[in-house]
């Protein structure tokens, strides 16, 4: 049986672009394996370090096909990467107008209140630690989904 409303609540569900910057691709397969299971309706990029990021968010390079890099409705963004670290990449991030408004979620392995404080007085959205485990990642993954994903509203 074909039903109006749920047609109609189904072509309102959009993709999100995620964009996540980690250069580890063991944590970049967990990454998307987390994602996968959270069942949110998501396609994710991955860039390697801070420039690749800079230049995806730039069109620049390899990525400057849209289609290959669409402009993300949110970024994560690991902080210790080779070239230009997370912090020098939300710097410049959030000095260019056309890119200040896309939020930064910061996932690392960093514990540190210097680092927390520091991020975001550079203007981060959030700051995440990443949990040790592959289910305690899927959970985070999950929450931080759903937050950005279903209850908060993004800039477009």
């Amino acid at each position: 049986m074909n039903n109006p409303d749920h047609n109609h609540f189904l072509s309102q569900i959009k993709t999100v672009n995620i964009l996540v910057a980690e250069d580890d691709p063991d944590d970049q397969m967990l990454t998307r394996e987390a994602f996968d299971e959270s069942q949110l309706q998501h396609k994710l990029f991955f860039v390697e370090d801070g420039e690749a990021l800079m230049d995806f968010l730039c069109r620049r390079g390899k990525f400057e096909d849209p289609r290959v890099a669409p402009r993300p409705s949110f970024i994560l963004l690991d902080l210790n990467m080779p070239k230009k670290d997370g912090r020098e990449a939300l710097i410049e991030i959030r000095a260019n107008e056309a890119l200040r408004q896309i939020p930064v979620i910061v996932l690392t392995t960093s514990k540190s209140v210097e680092d927390v404080q520091q991020l975001y007085e550079l203007g981060v959205n959030s700051f995440i630690t990443k949990p040790v485990t592959f289910n305690g990642l899927v959970n985070t993954i999950k929450i931080v989904g759903k937050y950005w994903l279903e209850v908060a509203e993004l800039p477009r």
